[in-house]
């Protein structure tokens, strides 16, 4: 099938499928994933410049979204994301090796399905390149078939997380108006005076913001392909999904340069935000869809469930520990959440329950921690397993 013709097949039963809302629950922009994963699994060969710009695109319009209130949110809160992005990792890679020890799962496959899990396309890569070595030098496997763990994974981590978000106000009975309201407030009423200056104040160079969004994503990507060393001879680099999301909060929060206007209108700004997101489970669920049934014939269903419990422990855990011992707000905890599984379209669907970009501001504090903990936590796994 023509590839273009795909991508746009995809995302109109994606979308009537995401609409469908069965007790208030519904998948939302993920839909597209679930009928990435049909077309995937019957050949259809998406390019993956597709999946890399919509990630790009997605996460680079979050943090422009996100700049003005970022630097204010993350002052208040920073032990906060802290404690949930290491813990969330931390408690997935137990996990992983608890149950993965019991279903006697290859390390190889096992480390798939843990990046799988927290959603870390960024993760997966990383953690394959850094225990490639450890892999051989032990026996574990190949480093290839991380990437099968990591199918098989991925989609109940994405449409799990999804869900989640929105089943999680309903059991702490938490008014997602009057919480929305609350944080908008608590972001741009703290009377501080280092909020963004307005765009209005300086030159517009074009009026739809693709120039400023361009330009971030542009910076984003160079940033993201520099290699920060890390102890033990491994490293680490921000790639497509953290660098653009890190040049995005400067960019969104500063808004110009000199007398250079570099704001983008909100409108552009949500409207690129979906349009990456639709394209990044697109490529990413066509990915996944190949050959999915048949390692879960070969395998058995013990690597879908060994996903589904690396998946759902460390949110519980999470927000257990946010609400009763940290005493986080619900939206902050589940923006935390979202980061801390690094699940681009979690946030998507965090942002539609509650109608308000502010929860990305949690996010893109703690995404950042949790990649790095994956690759850290990669590392350490294939040493001790």
């Amino acid at each position: 099938m023509n590839s273009l013709l795909a991508i746009f097949l995809i995302a109109v039963f994606g979308y009537l499928l995401g609409s469908v809302k069965i007790k208030g629950l519904s998948l939302g922009t993920s839909g597209v994933l679930l009928i990435a994963l049909v077309f995937g699994h019957f050949g259809v060969e998406i390019p993956a410049i597709v999946r890399n710009f919509g990630l790009a695109v997605f996460v680079g319009s979050v943090g422009m979204i996100a700049g003005p209130v970022f630097f204010r949110n993350f002052k208040k809160r920073v032990y906060a994301y802290f404690i949930l992005g290491i813990l969330i990792v931390v408690s997935g890679a137990a996990v992983t090796m608890i149950v993965g020890k019991l279903m006697n799962v290859s390390f190889d496959l096992a480390i798939g399905i843990f990046t799988g899990a927290l959603t870390s396309t960024p993760g997966l890569a990383a953690a394959t390149e850094a225990t490639t070595s450890v892999i051989a030098a032990k026996g574990l496997g190949t480093a290839s078939l991380a990437s099968i763990g990591y199918g098989i994974a991925y989609p109940f981590g994405v449409v799990g997380v999804v869900l989640f978000v929105q089943l999680y106000p309903k059991l702490v009975k938490c008014n997602v108006e009057e919480a929305t309201r609350s944080l908008h407030e608590s972001l741009y009423n703290s009377g501080s005076g280092d909020a963004p200056a307005q765009a209005k104040d300086y030159k517009l160079l074009e009026p739809f913001g693709i120039l400023s969004l361009s330009l971030s994503l542009a910076l984003g990507i160079l940033l993201g392909m520099v290699n920060i060393p890390l102890p033990g001879g491994m490293s680490f680099s921000l790639g497509i999904a953290g660098g653009p999301l890190f040049v995005g909060l400067i960019v969104g929060h500063f808004g110009h340069v000199g007398k250079l206007s570099l704001s983008a209108p909100a409108s552009t700004l949500k409207v690129m935000r979906e349009l990456g997101l639709m394209m990044f489970l697109v490529g990413a669920g066509t990915e996944a869809g190949a050959g999915f049934i048949e390692v879960l014939q070969q395998q058995g269903v013990k690597l879908f469930l060994l996903g589904l419990i690396v998946t759902l422990v460390p949110m519980i855990l999470a927000c257990l520990i946010a609400k009763l011992i940290i005493k986080l707000d619900t939206l902050n905890t589940l923006g935390s959440v979202c980061g801390g599984m690094t699940s681009t379209p979690a946030l998507g669907a965090l942002i539609s329950t509650c109608g308000s970009e502010d929860v990305a501001a949690s996010y893109a504090a703690t995404y950042p921690i949790a990649l790095i903990c994956v690759v850290l936590a990669a590392q350490i796994m294939a040493m001790i397993w």
